[in-house]
């Protein structure tokens, strides 16, 4: 049973009992009664028939629930993959259209199997790329484009930005949607203020549908959600593409499965945290792969994990993946009988619930919490902020320029390691000699520690200080070498290494290393580098080197293993 958990986390599930179920009821109910309206509204965003959000409400939800190990993740359509897809395949078909259908359903299809692949080869590591001031800014111009997208519908707009710009007029606007909308946002904040575990969505959805039905609003003209097709969604395979189209797709579909993930993350960790367990990145990334195939499959599009319906359900006292069962059954029913219910709901009913939902990513602050931390992080952010808006409606390049900045910023430390001279502190370690002000361990002594490891990235560095170094200070007879930040060792630190202890003997200078680590002295010994002689002195640690090398310092007795000699 336990190895059949590992590929099927559900068998992993405590044995249902009534109490149990009747949590977990209450807490499915809760989630099932915000999934509904927030499907729809989603659908909206992305550009899909209506339909389709509660669609991927329920085979995909429940594929992931079953093959997640997180399975209180409220899994279906969130903001952040809905407006990827619908500014994605924009210019590509008309929104709403068979076309636009049938591209979002392979969307779905091509990024689960990217998912399930990277979890299958336990690649999770990779999304990693997607560094925290690239999400953060990001997820900000995603919000703010979520907001622009929702406003001519909680407006009420009838034409354009561009009409009510050059004849400003107020006949462009529906005052009742106006109302609709405003209402719904007001009604909206006042609930999650006062409960934030109330499913309010549902309720405003059905107090504007009854307001809608009785004052006749969808036979005026107003803009309503209309007639939905009733039934369960059927398993299809959709068309092919042509070529043109598929590499149109590569890139949202890369940006798509990395920011949906990190989104199912967010959620994961949280849940993880709260229970004491420890979260499964790869079996994750595998269960929301085949959530979004089978999204594809049932004619819907790509689902991804709702912070705050997972959250919600945490809240509202959920245990196991029961509580999703529930919530996912709700939508069923809805489904099945209670569809021609949403014909009256007005569509600024809608857009209040997106924009409700998305106004909390929208936080100035985090971007000048990144600026406080680090200038250059919070530049990354600023600019894929401000990319992603530029570059609207094909947004992925935003991420991708973010990622592009990030691994720079990566490869420029590594390229400029940190390279310190060390001199004892009053505490007993070692620390930087100039920002300290410390005296040097011994006039002929030059003590040198770099913080990274000595391969490719920093060899040259190291080598190249060294050099400079010594050309400023004659008189130096003893290069100490603080090695204990050494964890690792590649063929061009080997090369560096041996080069180096070469130019040492040339010049008369002893080479000294204090706290070297054993997989970086197996490496040397295998290479011939460290081959005992008058001008290498290897110390277990810097305490020993200091006893040593300045013998007036104090240091406590330690042993030296064997083939380590005190200087």
């Amino acid at each position: 049973m336990t190895s059949l958990a590992r590929y099927f986390p559900f068998l992993a599930w405590p044995r249902p009992t009534a109490a149990l179920l009747q949590g977990e009821f209450w807490a499915g109910l809760t989630v099932g009664l915000m999934l509904l309206p927030q499907g729809v509204a989603y659908a909206a965003l992305a550009g899909m028939p209506l339909i389709t959000g509660i669609y991927a409400s329920i085979v995909p939800a429940l594929i992931a629930v079953l093959f997640s190990g997180s399975p209180r993740l409220g899994v279906g359509p969130t903001a952040l993959s809905a407006l990827l897809i619908g500014a994605s395949l924009t210019g590509l078909a008309e929104p709403g259209s068979a076309h636009w259908v049938l591209l979002a359903a392979w969307m779905a299809i091509l990024a689960g199997l990217v998912q399930a692949v990277l979890g299958l080869v336990r690649a999770g590591w990779l999304l990693n790329l997607v560094t925290a001031p690239v999400l953060t800014g990001f997820t900000q111009a995603a919000a703010l484009l979520i907001l622009a997208s929702q406003l001519p519908a909680v407006l009420g707009l009838r034409s354009t930005w561009s009409a009510v710009w050059n004849t400003p007029s107020l006949q462009h606007f529906d005052g009742h949607a106006i109302a609709y909308g405003v209402g719904s946002i007001a009604l909206l904040v006042l609930a999650k203020r006062w409960r934030a575990a109330f499913p309010s969505a549902i309720v405003i959805i059905a107090l504007t549908g009854i307001v809608s039905w009785a004052t006749g609003y969808a036979d005026a003209g107003g803009d309503v959600v209309g007639h939905l097709p009733s039934g369960l969604p059927h398993l299809t395979w959709p068309g092919m593409l042509s070529w043109e189209e598929f590499s149109a797709l590569i890139l949202p579909v890369l940006v798509i499965s990395l920011v949906s993930f990190l989104e199912t993350a967010s959620s994961a960790q949280v849940e993880h945290q709260q229970a004491g367990t420890r979260w499964n990145e790869n079996q994750d990334l595998i269960a929301q792969g085949l959530s979004k195939i089978s999204a594809g499959l049932f004619g819907s599009f790509a689902t991804s994990a709702s912070f705050s319906r997972s959250a919600v359900n945490l809240l509202a006292g959920a245990k196991t993946g029961y509580s999703n069962l529930f919530a996912i059954l709700l939508v069923v029913v809805v489904v099945l009988w209670f569809i021609p219910a949403l014909y009256h709901v007005p569509q600024a009913a809608l857009a209040a619930i997106v924009i409700t939902a998305v106004v909390n990513l929208i936080k100035p602050r985090a971007i000048l919490y990144l600026f406080q931390i680090s200038r250059v992080e919070g530049c990354i952010a600023l600019a894929t902020l401000l990319l992603t808006l530029l570059t609207a409606p094909q947004m992925y390049w935003g991420v991708f320029a973010g990622i592009v900045l990030s691994l720079g910023y990566f490869l420029y430390q590594r390229l400029h390691p940190r390279i310190i001279e060390v001199a004892p502190h009053p505490d007993g370690s070692l620390r930087d000699r100039h920002l300290w002000q410390l005296p040097a361990i011994a006039p002929e002594v030059l003590a040198l520690r770099m913080d990274a490891e000595l391969d490719f990235a920093s060899a040259q560095s190291l080598e190249r200080h060294i050099t400079d170094q010594l050309a400023q200070r004659p008189d130096i007879r003893i290069l100490y070498l603080a090695a204990l930040p050494i964890n690792r060792i590649d063929v061009t630190g080997v090369e560096m290494f041996v080069r180096l202890r070469r130019s040492l003997q040339k010049q008369g200078i002893a080479l000294h290393i204090g706290g070297m680590k054993l997989p970086v002295e197996q490496i040397l010994v295998r290479a011939g580098a460290l081959v005992p002689g008058d001008d290498l002195v290897l110390y277990r640690t810097d305490a020993q080197a200091l006893s040593s090398l300045a013998p007036s310092t104090p240091t406590p007795k330690s042993s030296v293993p064997p083939g380590y000699a005190r200087g």
